[in-house]
Parts: C-alpha cells; sequence; structure tokens
C-alpha cells in the first residue's frame, strides 16, 4: 500500500469552519510535525470539540470524589460507571444528554438519546433494567415548547419501549430560559455479570476489528462539532446533524452485542456515538496503548459515493465496533447472522499507536490515536461571579390570612392553584407513555420518590432516581448543588434503599463567559464535597455546554442521577399513606418560602435565599429513616420538595386512594394549620426533613428510636377515612385537589 497520504491538505480557514480554534490547529500541526489532510483535519474537529474532548470541563472532572470498594470502572474509562451489587452482579449506570438535538428534531433527538445511553450500558456487557430522564422546557402554553414536549415525550416513549426497556422515572421542570434550549437528558441503569463485563480497550495486535448494526449513511455528520456550539438561526439550518434512529435495529445490535460478550467472543468493543468511527476507534486504541488500521471502503455503506471521513464522523445510529480474536471472527460473524446483522471485518490492532485510515488502497490519514482521544487541548477557564438574584422577603400570608378568616374558597383556590401548577402537577401524562411494567421487575414505578426494580436472579432491588433543581443552582450554585445532592439522596432512602453511587449530567451556557463557567466550576466543588460527605462515589456523567439561544443563556442544570440498594426486595417502601396513620417529619425542618415553587407560582418571584442545608443533619435523618424501616416502623415515607410539607402529604394521599379506592382524607395538625407562618410550614422548601407514615400502634416505638439518634419529629397530620382535607375549621373536598394536581399537565398532551 502506498504510506504517502493521498488526501489534499487541511488549512487554517477549514479548520475554522470545522470549529477548530487557531490554537488548537497550530497545535495540531506542531503535534504531527506537517499540515494535516483534510481528512485528518475532520477527525480532530469530532475528537476535539467540547462534546468529545470535554476540553473545557475535564480538569475540574478529575477533581471529583470516586472512591468506593463497589466501585469496578474507573470513570472515563470505560462506557460508563460500574459497582458492584453482590459477588456476581454488578449495576451499570449513566447519564447522556442531547440537548441541541431535540431543540432541532425533538422526536429523534430524543430518541437517539435514548438510543445512546442504551449502548454505552450494553456495550459493557450489562443488560439495561430501567431507564429515566430529565427534561427541561420552557411554558409550554407556548405552542412551540407545547410541541417540543410533546414530541421529546412521543421519541423517548417509542424508542424505550420498542426496545422493552421500562422507564422508572425521571423529573420535570419548566421556566422560559428553556424556551429555544431545552433540556433532555437519558439515563439507563443495567446488570452485568462482574465475571463478563467487557471493556472499550483495544488491544492485542494483529486482532480484527469488525463493524456491526446498522449500515452508515451521512446522517449525524458534524453532530459532536454541532453539540459544541450556541443554538442559533444558522445552527438550525444543522438538521443534518441530528441522527436517526430505529429501536428495532437496536434490539437485534442489544441482543447480538450481549450474546457475544456472554460466549468472550469479544476483546473490547465500544459503540459509535458521538463523532462515530473515529471516536470509537481512537479511544479504544488510545486506551489500550495500541494502533488500529481501517478501511473505510470495508464499511457497509446505505449511500453511494462517501468519503473517508463522512465515514468516519458518520452518526448514523445502531453501530459496534468491536476487536475479535482472528480465530474466533466467524462465531462472532455467525451471532450478529443468526440476529440478521452485518459484520464486516474493517481492520486490524497494530502496534503502532496510529489510526491509519485507508481507503481503497490509499492512506487518507495517520494520526496518533493518542492525541485524538486523550491529549486533546485541556482547559480551565476564567470564572467571574456574576450577578445572581437578590434576597427578597416572602413573608407571604395569603393561605394562613384564608385559614384565620375563614375563607374556604380563597384557600381552596391558592392550593389548587399549587397543585395544578406545571411545576408541582403529576407526571403522570408523561410517564403513562412509558412502558413501566415490561420484565415483571417493578417493585415501585414513576410517579414516587424513585423508582425500585428487583436484580434479576437476586434477591436485591435497585433504587433508582435523577434529581436537579435549577432555581437553586442560578441562586446559589454551591448550596444548590448540595441541595440537589442531598435531595436525590432523600428520594433513595425514602423508598427503603442504600444510596450506593452517583452518576451528573451537567447542562450549562457558553464556558467562554466566565460568569457562565462561574456556575459550572461552582457545581463541581460542590458535588464533590457532597458526594465525599456522604460516601458516595461519582462514577461518570456527561457535560452539555453551550445551552444557550439568541436569548440568552438557560438556567444552569446539573442533574443528579443515583442508584440505591436494598438488600432485601421486600423492604421497599412506598410514598403511601392509608387510614389510620400518623404523618411525621423527621429531621431538622427549616422551611423557607424564598426560592420555593409556591413563591415562583404566587408572586413570580425566583429569588434567595436558600433554605438552609447541613450535610450532617442529612446523614443523620437518613440514617433514621433506614433504621426505622428495618424496624418495620414505617407504612410510608416520602422526601420534601416542591410545593413542601402539604405537597408531600397530599401526594401520599393521592397515590394511597389510587391504591386503595377509598375516600382518604387528611387532618393537618394545628401547630401547622394554626399558625400565622402557616404559608412558610405548609409550602415553604426545606433541607433534611422526611415525611412517613406511621400506623398508631409503632408511633411510640417511633419517637423512641428518634429519641435515641437524636432526631427531631414531629406530627404533621392524620390520615383519614372522610374524603376531606381539614385545615382548621376548613374543610376541602380532597377528590377536587387530586383531580387538580392530575390533569395539571393533562391539556398540554391532548
Amino acid at each position: 500500500m502506498n504510506e504517502s497520504l493521498k488526501d489534499k491538505e487541511g488549512t487554517a480557514e477549514e479548520a475554522g469552519k470545522l470549529g477548530l480554534f487557531p490554537y488548537e490547529y497550530d497545535r495540531i500541526c506542531e503535534k504531527l510535525g506537517r499540515t494535516p489532510t483534510f481528512t485528518e483535519l475532520a477527525m480532530f474537529s469530532g475528537m476535539w470539540s467540547e462534546h468529545c474532548s470535554y476540553k473545557n470541563s475535564i480538569l475540574l472532572l478529575k477533581t471529583l470524589y470516586s472512591s468506593s470498594d463497589r466501585l469496578l470502572a474507573k470513570p472515563g474509562e470505560e462506557n460508563a460507571g460500574a459497582l458492584r451489587l453482590n459477588d456476581k452482579q454488578a449495576v451499570v449506570f449513566k447519564i447522556e444528554s442531547h440537548n441541541h438535538p431535540s431543540a432541532l428534531e425533538p422526536y429523534q433527538g430524543a430518541a437517539t438519546g435514548v438510543g445512546g445511553i442504551m449502548r454505552d450500558i450494553f456495550t459493557m456487557g450489562a443488560r439495561p433494567l430501567v431507564s429515566l430522564n430529565s427534561l427541561r422546557f420552557g411554558h409550554p402554553d407556548n405552542s412551540r415548547n407545547r410541541y417540543l414536549l410533546r414530541q421529546v415525550v412521543k421519541g423517548i416513549g417509542d424508542y424505550g419501549n420498542s426496545l422493552g426497556i421500562p422507564v422508572a422515572g425521571g423529573e420535570l421542570f419548566f421556566h422560559d430560559s428553556f424556551s429555544k434550549n431545552p433540556l433532555v437528558n437519558a439515563m439507563t441503569v443495567g446488570i452485568a455479570s462482574v465475571e463478563s463485563m467487557a471493556s472499550a480497550r483495544a488491544k492485542g495486535p494483529g486482532n480484527l476489528v469488525v463493524y456491526v448494526g446498522a449500515r452508515t449513511g451521512r446522517d449525524g455528520i458534524h453532530g459532536a462539532s454541532f453539540a459544541s456550539k450556541e443554538l442559533s438561526n444558522e445552527s438550525a439550518e444543522e438538521r443534518s446533524a441530528v441522527q436517526v434512529g430505529d429501536p428495532f435495529m437496536e434490539k437485534l445490535v442489544m441482543e447480538a452485542t450481549l450474546e457475544v460478550i456472554h460466549k468472550k467472543l469479544v476483546v473490547s468493543i465500544q459503540d459509535m456515538g458521538a463523532a462515530g468511527l473515529v471516536s470509537s476507534s481512537s479511544e479504544m486504541a488510545a486506551s489500550g496503548g495500541v494502533g488500529i488500521d481501517l478501511h473505510t471502503d470495508r464499511i457497509p455503506a446505505r449511500e453511494a459515493n462517501m468519503q473517508p471521513f463522512e465515514f468516519l464522523l458518520s452518526e448514523s445510529q445502531e453501530r459496534m465496533l468491536i476487536v475479535v480474536e482472528p480465530n474466533k471472527y466467524d462465531e462472532l460473524k455467525a451471532v450478529f447472522t443468526k440476529w440478521e446483522l452485518e459484520a464486516a471485518e474493517i481492520g486490524t490492532v497494530t502496534d503502532t499507536g496510529l489510526l491509519r485510515i485507508f481507503h481503497q488502497g490509499e492512506l487518507y490519514a495517520s494520526v496518533p490515536a493518542s492525541l485524538l482521544a486523550k491529549d486533546a487541548p485541556r482547559y480551565e477557564r476564567e470564572v467571574k461571579e456574576p450577578i445572581l438574584p437578590q434576597a427578597e422577603n416572602h413573608e407571604i400570608k395569603d393561605f394562613a390570612n384564608a385559614i384565620s378568616q375563614k375563607k374556604e374558597a380563597s384557600a381552596k383556590d391558592i392550593l389548587m392553584a399549587i397543585l395544578s401548577h406545571v411545576n408541582i402537577a403529576s407526571k403522570k401524562p408523561l410517564f403513562r407513555q412509558y412502558d413501566t411494567d415490561i420484565g415483571l421487575m417493578r417493585k415501585i414505578g414513576p410517579g414516587q420518590n424513585s423508582g425500585v426494580y428487583r436484580v434479576p436472579d437476586s434477591n436485591q432491588a435497585l433504587s433508582v432516581t435523577v434529581d436537579g433543581n435549577s432555581f437553586y443552582i442560578s441562586i446559589s450554585p454551591y448550596e444548590g448543588v448540595l441541595h440537589t445532592v442531598a435531595e436525590a439522596r432523600r428520594n433513595i432512602i425514602s423508598s427503603g434503599a442504600t444510596p450506593i453511587g452517583i452518576t451528573n449530567g451537567l447542562n450549562y451556557a457558553n464556558p467562554f463567559r466566565p460568569e457562565n463557567y462561574y456556575f459550572f466550576e461552582r457545581t463541581i466543588r460542590a458535588m464533590s464535597h457532597a458526594a465525599e460527605t456522604f460516601k458516595l462515589p461519582i462514577t461518570g456523567g456527561n457535560v452539555s455546554f453551550y445551552n444557550e439561544s439568541e436569548d440568552g443563556p438557560v438556567l444552569p442544570t446539573p442533574m443528579i442521577g443515583m442508584v440505591g440498594l436494598l438488600e432485601n426486595h421486600e423492604d421497599a417502601l412506598p410514598a403511601t399513606a392509608s387510614p389510620g396513620t400518623a404523618l411525621y417529619l423527621a429531621g431538622q425542618f427549616l422551611p423557607l418560602l424564598s426560592a420555593s415553587q409556591y413563591a415562583w407560582i404566587l408572586r413570580g418571584s425566583q429569588g434567595g435565599p436558600l433554605p438552609q442545608i447541613d450535610l450532617a443533619e442529612e446523614e443523620k435523618s437518613g440514617e433514621f429513616i433506614l433504621r426505622a424501616n428495618a424496624l418495620n416502623l414505617l407504612q410510608g415515607a416520602t422526601d420534601l420538595s416542591g410545593g413542601g410539607a402539604m405537597v408531600g402529604a397530599l401526594r401520599m394521599i393521592f397515590a394511597g386512594r389510587e391504591v386503595l379506592r377509598n375516600s382518604m382524607g387528611l387532618t393537618i395538625h394545628p401547630a401547622f394549620s394554626q399558625s400565622e407562618n402557616a404559608d412558610k410550614l405548609l409550602f415553604g422548601e426545606t433541607a433534611h426533613t422526611y415525611l412517613v407514615a406511621v400506623i398508631s400502634s409503632k408511633e411510640a416505638d417511633l419517637l423512641s428510636l428518634a429519641e435515641t439518634q437524636k432526631v427531631s419529629v414531629q406530627k404533621f397530620a392524620d390520615v383519614t377515612d372522610n374524603g376531606s382535607l381539614t385545615i382548621g375549621s376548613i374543610k376541602m373536598d380532597v377528590a377536587d385537589l387530586q383531580q387538580a394536581w392530575e390533569t395539571g399537565l393533562e391539556k398540554y398532551f391532548k
């Protein structure tokens, strides 16, 4: 073969068009000792994009806490994080974003986001168990926002349902900063055999490099660089950067991939996600310290006359790259043939350390794999504290006045407005479009604090959640992140599980603006501090920058995915209550109306300060809940979030009414209902606190345990069977309140 490079030279002007900065182009020339070819330049544009290289975040990400005896894969070294569950099984999990594609093509953007995160999981040899999603949109009263919401939800549902992976939960939040740049983050959790987990590290010079799955087209070319810049009218024209997915093809790829991994036919494997083949091949080679020769003309194509750079950068979906020993190639190919999939030998592993690209016998690129994948430029950008929302006086007494003046209609109007607001209302209109039961592993499905699903072939269960608080982060990023991690932890604990690990989806604006980077830098510091305090390893995640439009940046939004473990699935704790139980607040209860959804809904206020948070108190109250559940003292539990204790209590009642089909009601304790600070006590937001349901015969034991563990508990309400919410002398029909809560979002899906 001719070792001279056939392709034309790649110029500095072309580098700029591909998203590379002049100083990065100069660095490429310096490292190569020559001018790159156009194909090489295209490879660098994908691999050195923000989306692939994490060049503006990796230095900070490496400071994140990640220590655990359960840890099986170091963050960033494999496709997803992995933690040991027992002697034989591991949980594999990760979160990914597909924000920019979803802004332009919401159905395909969301669908392929789900497909991509699924591949990250099953390339590790893990069968996906459940998925979750975390979404942000502008208010759905706007027709464009409503369209994005509907299409994203449909894309998530159609792709996941076709794969047969249940949705365990998620979260949804509306704010107009997300109108032109929605956030679509998808999380998947899978179960793998510890002994047969697959690696992404290529090794063994002479081994074959095999392409499997769907054929390659031109869709998604430059998708990585597209996701590494702000949305604008110009970028909106780049719809070719949005991939098109086929979930039925993905199902076949998943089953075939899991089979060849289980049969130990695979040396290493990686999916072709952002930057496609150049990403998977360079990362596999660099992590294994080897080289790879690829022949792009051997790649199964669905379009004619494709050029080498198009094969390399295509982000066509449902494709994998596998390294296999030559004597196992026929057996591996037979498995993919059985599943009606193509498997083509397109290259070999070498000892050169180079990624070399051949097309029709001609050499188009010869680049050190490590230069593409590991030695991309790394920056820590300038930080400047922005002008944050000012503290405001939120001594709202609307509800307290209505109660004290016995204005039943006014009190009911306030409560109905809170319950029906899109940020508080039931998310059933979303998750009823998702399959939540398939696989018959569900213990607790979406709509409660976290999803709880049994671990196959085990008595264990996993509790999974994803949480974010865009308001809090925009007001005080460090404290806001502590709150976000703590709330995710409370979600897990209130289901009866012990938290074991964290993944994250970090969504921010342009990192070159110091005020934007301030939020990111503070997020990393706070997340690591909280994780280390709680001894929860951060196993990996995703960073998405440039989330802004000509209208400005979105609210900074870190999303915390968390996994918890129940050794016995029978110990799962629902967020429900039944007549005859009492509801107690457990933990340091310090509610504030500032920064609350209550103040936002009634006053349009988005100011601080945030509620006080003490991580030691979080640990104390969490240990108390787990101990009380182990002693069988609790019938149900929930954490407190948007809407405060009142909304938390009503959600437990609504869930109980749905299960028991009775006329359950609630009587609020006088200490809360008859206080002049009733608005703050009932609707204020707080850290540290759980709301638990306890039957009367076990109340004394709960109080005794609280005294022993020095945890504050106070009675909040009694659960009745009269169908009424009783607050002082006012009574409201719980059925009306439930109707408002359940239909608040429903109208936007009709």
